[in-house]
């Protein structure tokens, strides 16, 4: 559907066919005039008291001591924060610094320098030129040079160790004797407290502006080339690249989404009413990339009587545990359905000719421009200098997608205002979290931050309380903001139909001042149990459904995802007749890999197929289908898991990829019964039709419908130069499109770097088959899995990372955790005390800043 303005969703919603933000539609009165207007009050929050312990050395020297256990998994003691962070980044640069290395050049605007314009080097896509002029135009490294010294000391401390200890590695090592993938680089070096933080405010960007780079590219005026240009060499310095070939520059701008990777994850946080011990657990499984920028990274820190915590993080995050425990409260995360900004539409000012002025409360606005310039590598050794104009607003960057948010043609233009643009809290508020001492101090980091920039959060305290939160950054949209959403149809199509809300910019009254806070917040506490496996908020407690909040966290009263009611049901039945869970039942839970479709749907299934085991099926294509019946004895022997052993499973997958994508329920989606409908297969011509289809794709793939599914999905990683390394990894392992809890994926697009990788190419959207690799080649899903059961004596924690610590190609952790999971899905201890590190011990280092 075209959502370019409100005009162009009026008409398939009956509205009147005019734009919205410039007059009204009849009686609808959509160009909201009866609205006051006043300015929303400027709420200054209290300030937070950051926690009490040790930032800084009083003699400026840095040093930690440094145990690797079993796995690769760093322990790392130290006695204040930046000695802590110093032996971090020291051992993460060990495992990933071509990763993060990488990262610094993305959100440095340095890709163009070192990679030429091009993603794909000569095709014109421009990849590179929008991803550098896009992060110029939204300013992190600038808010980072300006910000850094407004940081708490706890944060600028963990900053400054975590880079001196990645320098020292790098130092150490060598740039040739690093990490072969990007060993010997010109664009490995040293990196700074700045290029570490405009890194983490560009992470913050995720689920906002990073996705609309593109469309902030190509936005300018009507009549006005967008597209960057040659600086001439009267303003430009020296360059020796006066016989470069000119750049071909084709970008193409498609309709930007808000979690483009589908991250997910499940969590669930148990208290006394739900655990055989009365005490606190935690069940931690994201569902991440296994390749790129957004990979997990294990490790435990320690700053005596102050710091003990243990678990796993997303890549350069200084010093700090996203997903971990310590001695008193346990927290995973997921991400949130939460929307982070608003596009506004603009109402251009008709007495402006250049479309260079916009209205808002009846003033005028200007919408001014800046310039860019970047150096771009056209040769070896050649590089050019381009400069390109961006245009902002009150609101933030404009933009402008080609038939859809476009600027100009009819009075009206459209910007995005990011609420996580910056978001200078992102360490503080996991700092305080790995600090707390009980549940109301864990809460109380909620209150005091607001840093958790895209998830939910669940947390469970050794003595049984459970706490949920979506304290993701939301923009705090005025009542009257709020109501017009939530009542106006119009308002409410656009974005439905868009899948972000779009505002009109021409009332103040439409804006927001910050974010949501802590008390508006979506959140639940008790001693019973909190849930979330990437639906809203809704249903975190099922018995106590939580209603009522800025309906920019997500829907009420939806329909469930199958994954969702997998969970639901997990928790009612996994912890067997008692209703309380053991560890060792929840670590079955989150490895068990039954399919919710499956345990509704195969015995219909099955009827339908043998039914038509000898007919010919015509499908959309025209092609017809006529051997069913090995499909029908393949899905009769599966034993309704995704185990790797488990024979004919891909069939039942194939045809739930084909059932997604048009579900045919006989009883439809109750409210009151969210997990339990829709309900029950219509064995119709399109079901029919949709098994077909599976078989179709089956046979396209050259795969026997009798193999194992260990046969079919497989974990292989690439070679230092990105080339397939020929050992594949059994993997067991469900999907989301058939119910699964414990979720495996294929993705074969973008990870966020640009180190070498390989793909294979799948058949077509409609499945996630490869001819070419025979099969399901695993990129994507459970990640950093933990399982943390407080005792008596402490924590007690098992875990498990799936593609292993290292991404160092031949490196002893680069696959171990991997062989594990293939081998035997299974978590591993966790070590957490001094007597469990000491027996696991297998290489310990000092290191220290002094010469």
């Amino acid at each position: 559907m075209k959502i370019n303005t409100f005009d162009s969703v009026i008409k398939p919603l009956s509205f009147c066919a005019v734009a919205l933000a410039l007059m009204a539609c009849g009686d609808d009165k959509n160009d909201f005039s009866d609205i006051e207007r006043p300015q929303p009050p400027v709420v200054q929050p209290p300030q937070p008291v950051p926690p009490q312990v040790p930032n800084f050395d009083p003699d400026g020297v840095l040093e930690a001591d440094i145990r690797w256990t079993e796995f690769g998994v760093p322990h790392v003691k130290a006695d204040n924060l930046e000695s802590m962070s110093y032996g971090v980044g020291y051992a993460f640069a060990r495992d990933n610094l071509c990763i993060l290395a990488d990262q610094i050049v993305k959100y440095n605007s340095e890709r163009s320098k070192y990679l030429g314009p091009d993603r794909v080097p000569g095709s014109g896509d421009s990849e590179h030129l929008i991803n550098d002029f896009g992060f110029l135009t939204v300013g992190i490294r600038e808010q980072a040079e300006q910000g850094f010294a407004r940081l708490s000391a706890n944060s600028r401390a963990l900053y400054q160790g975590y880079v001196q200890g990645y320098n020292k590695y790098l130092e150490d090592t060598g740039v040739a004797n690093i990490d072969p993938q990007c060993a010997g680089q010109a664009w490995i070096r040293p990196i700074d407290e700045i290029d570490l933080l405009t890194y983490a405010l560009g992470v913050a960007l995720l689920p906002g502006n990073a996705n609309f780079l593109g469309a902030m590219f190509i936005a300018a005026p009507q009549g006005v080339n967008p597209l960057p240009r040659m600086v001439s060499s009267a303003s430009a310095e020296p360059t020796n690249a006066a016989n470069a070939a000119p750049i071909k520059m084709s970008p193409v701008v498609k309709m930007p989404e808000r979690n483009p990777q589908e991250m997910g994850s499940n969590g669930w946080g148990l208290g006394s009413q739900r655990t055989e011990n009365g005490m606190g657990m935690v069940l931690g499984n994201p569902h991440f990339p296994h390749t790129g920028n957004l990979r997990f990274w294990q490790f435990q820190t320690t700053i005596p009587g102050f710091l003990n915590v243990i678990g796993g993080s997303l890549m350069g995050i200084p010093g700090v545990v996203n997903i971990g425990y310590n001695d008193n409260v346990a927290w995973t995360h997921t991400f949130s359905t939460a929307e982070h900004f608003v596009v506004y539409q603009l109402q251009l000012d008709d007495d402006d000719a250049s479309s260079l002025t916009h209205i808002v409360d009846g003033a005028k606005r200007t919408i001014f421009k800046k310039t860019y310039t970047i150096d771009v590598a056209v040769a070896p050794g050649q590089t050019i200098k381009l400069e390109k104009d961006s245009y902002f607003t009150n609101y933030g960057p404009m933009i402008n997608v080609p038939g859809n948010f476009e600027w100009g043609p009819d009075g009206n233009a459209f910007a995005i205002k990011d609420a996580n643009l910056p978001n200078f809290d992102i360490v503080d508020h996991w700092l305080a979290m790995n600090l707390a001492k009980d549940m109301d101090e864990f809460k109380q980091a909620f209150v005091d931050y607001d840093g958790v920039i895209f998830n939910n959060t669940m947390a469970a305290s050794k003595s049984g309380e459970v706490f949920y939160i979506d304290d993701s950054t939301v923009p705090n949209l005025t009542p009257t903001a709020i109501d017009q959403l939530t009542n106006n149809p119009l308002l409410a199509g656009i974005r439905e139909a868009a899948g972000f809300t779009v505002l009109p910019g021409f009332a103040s009254v439409f804006d927001y001042d910050r974010a949501v806070p802590y008390e508006n917040a979506p959140k639940y506490e008790g001693l019973d149990y909190v849930q979330n496996s990437n639906d809203s908020f809704w249903l975190t407690n099922l018995e106590n459904p939580i209603t009522g909040v800025n309906p920019l966290y997500g829907k009420v009263g939806n329909e469930q995802s199958l994954r969702s009611r997998m969970a639901h049901v997990l928790l009612n039945d996994a912890a067997g007749s008692d209703g309380k869970f053991s560890p060792s039942e929840v670590e079955e839970a989150l490895l068990n890999n039954r399919s919710f479709l499956a345990d509704a749907v195969l015995p219909d299934l099955l009827q339908l197929c043998q039914a038509n085991r000898e007919s010919v099926v015509v499908l959309d294509s025209g092609e017809q289908v006529s051997n069913l019946g090995q499909a029908c004895d393949a899905l009769s022997a599966w034993d309704g898991l995704m185990n790797a052993d488990s024979t004919g499973a891909h069939v039942f997958r194939e045809f739930a990829f084909q059932f997604n994508r048009n579900p045919q329920w006989l009883v439809p989606f109750d409210v009151e019964q969210p997990v339990t409908t829709p309900r029950g297969l219509a064995l119709n011509d399109l079901t029919l039709k949709q098994l077909a289809t599976a078989v179709d794709k089956i046979n396209q793939a050259g795969i026997a419908f009798d193999a194992s599914l260990g046969e079919v999905q497989f974990v292989e990683k690439s070679t230092v130069n990105g080339m397939p390394s020929g050992e594949r990894f059994a993997w067991g392992g469900a999907h989301n499109a058939e119910g699964g809890f414990n979720v495996f994926d294929v993705r074969t697009g973008n990870n966020g770097t640009e180190l070498p990788r390989h793909t294979y190419p799948v058949i077509d959207s409609s499945t996630r088959l490869s001819a070419q690799a025979k099969g399901y080649h695993i990129t994507y899903g459970s990640s950093w899995m933990m399982v943390v059961n407080f005792t008596e004596d402490g924590p007690v924690g098992r875990g498990l990372l799936s593609y292993s610590q290292s991404n160092v190609v031949g490196a002893e952790s680069f696959d171990d955790q991997t062989q594990l999971y293939s081998s035997q899905p299974t978590l591993r201890p966790l070590r957490f005390t001094e007597a469990e590190i000491a027996e696991a011990l297998v290489e310990e280092i000092s290191i220290s800043s002094n010469p």
